[in-house]
C-alpha cells in the first residue's frame, strides 16, 4: 500500500493540468485497490480498444491500475453477466457494447437482466453506422440504393459482423423502413465481413465507422450516408440516411457500468473522471480519428440510452424473428 501511495504521488506530481483536489480525494477513498473493467469481445475489438483507452486514463487519475479483463463470447453476456454478479463495491466494472440493448430479446434465457441489475456510469463514445457500397454498385445516394433494390429483388445483400451486430440491427431497420429488402450475410466479425465486401461479395454495408473509415478514404467503398440524425466530423460531406428516410438511427454507443447497488459515491467519482477524459486534448483525438461524437453526461443520462435502445432494438428484433446464433 505505502508503494501504491508513493506511484500515486509520483503521477500526481507529474500531472499538474489535471485537477488535483478531486484527484486526491478520490484517492483517499476510492480505489484502494486495482479494479477490474470486463470487456465481453476479444482484444482489439472497438470495445476492447475503448476499454483500455479509458482504463489507462482512470489509473492515471485515481492513482491505481485498472485492468482490462476479455471475457468473449455469447455477444458480450458472459461478461456482463459476470459484471452484474460482482460485488457492488467499484471494483468490478463493465465496458458497454451496443449489444447490450440487444441481448435480451437474442437470448431470453439469460441469467441477469443488465437494466435491472447494472447501473450506467458513464458514456463514452456513439461511432456512427455508415451506409455504403461497393463501388460496382451504380448507386451514389440512400434514394438510388431503395430505388435500385426494388428494381432488382434479390440481386443486393448486405454484411454484417453477424447475427444481433449492430451492423446487422442497422440493415434490419433499413429494410423495415424502407422496404429495400436486401439479403443478410452475417460473418464473424468485421474483418471478413468488410474483406468481402470491399472484393464485391456482397454489395451494401452498414459497418461501424470504425470498421469503415479506412476503405472509404482508400476509395474502395463508397460512403452513400451516415446512420447518426448528424452528420459525422469524420465524413462532413456525406448526408445521414435520415435525410432521406425520416427517422432512421442506427450507431453503435459505448461506456461503463457498474453492479446495480454500487455507492452513489463511487459512480460520481468514475463518472466525474471519464467525462474528465472526454475533455482531454489527446483521448479527444483518438475518438475522433474513430469517427466517434463524444457522450458526456450523467450516469442517469446513460440509464436512460440504455433503456431507450434497448426499446427500440427489441422491437426490430422481435418484429423481424431474428434469434441469436
Amino acid at each position: 500500500m505505502q508503494f501504491a501511495r508513493r506511484n500515486f504521488l509520483h503521477l500526481a506530481a507529474g500531472a499538474a493540468a489535471l485537477p488535483a483536489v478531486s484527484r486526491f480525494a478520490a484517492a483517499d477513498t476510492y480505489p484502494s485497490h486495482p479494479v477490474r473493467l470486463l470487456v465481453g469481445f476479444a482484444a482489439g475489438s472497438t470495445t476492447d480498444i475503448l476499454g483500455r483507452l479509458m482504463g489507462q486514463w482512470l489509473s492515471q487519475r485515481l492513482g491505481q491500475t485498472f485492468v482490462v479483463e476479455n471475457r468473449p463470447g455469447a455477444g458480450g453476456n458472459i461478461a456482463a453477466e459476470e459484471m452484474t454478479k460482482a460485488a457492488p463495491d467499484g471494483y468490478t466494472l463493465y465496458m458497454v457494447p451496443p449489444a447490450v440493448a440487444a441481448n435480451a430479446a437474442l437470448y431470453p434465457h439469460l441469467n441477469f437482466d443488465f437494466i435491472r441489475d447494472a447501473a450506467g456510469v458513464a458514456g463514452v463514445v456513439r461511432v456512427p453506422n455508415v451506409a455504403e457500397v461497393n463501388p460496382s454498385v451504380p448507386v451514389k445516394t440512400v434514394p438510388e440504393l431503395i430505388a435500385y433494390a426494388k428494381a432488382n429483388p434479390g440481386k443486393l445483400s448486405f454484411e454484417s459482423a453477424g447475427i444481433g451486430t449492430a451492423s446487422h440491427l442497422a440493415g434490419q431497420l433499413f429494410n423495415t423502413m424502407t422496404g429495400a429488402n436486401l439479403q443478410h450475410v452475417p460473418y464473424r466479425g468485421d474483418g471478413p465481413a468488410m474483406a468481402d465486401l470491399v472484393a464485391g461479395q456482397v454489395q451494401v454495408g452498414f459497418a461501424t465507422m470504425t470498421a469503415s473509415i479506412g476503405f472509404i478514404r482508400a476509395g474502395r467503398l463508397r460512403p452513400l450516408a451516415v446512420c447518426t440524425l448528424q452528420r459525422s466530423e469524420a465524413l462532413p460531406d456525406v448526408p445521414t440516411v435520415n435525410d432521406s428516410v425520416p427517422g432512421f438511427e442506427a450507431s453503435s454507443w459505448f461506456g461503463v457500468a457498474a453492479p446495480k447497488a454500487t455507492p452513489a459515491d463511487i459512480v460520481a467519482t468514475l463518472n466525474r473522471e471519464i467525462n474528465a477524459g472526454l475533455a482531454d486534448a489527446t483521448i479527444k483525438a483518438r475518438l475522433s480519428d474513430m469517427g466517434g461524437m463524444l457522450l458526456t453526461g450523467s450516469p442517469a443520462d446513460f440509464d436512460k440510452l440504455i433503456a431507450d435502445e434497448t426499446v427500440k432494438w427489441t422491437k426490430v428484433i422481435r418484429d423481424a424473428g431474428i434469434k441469436a446464433e
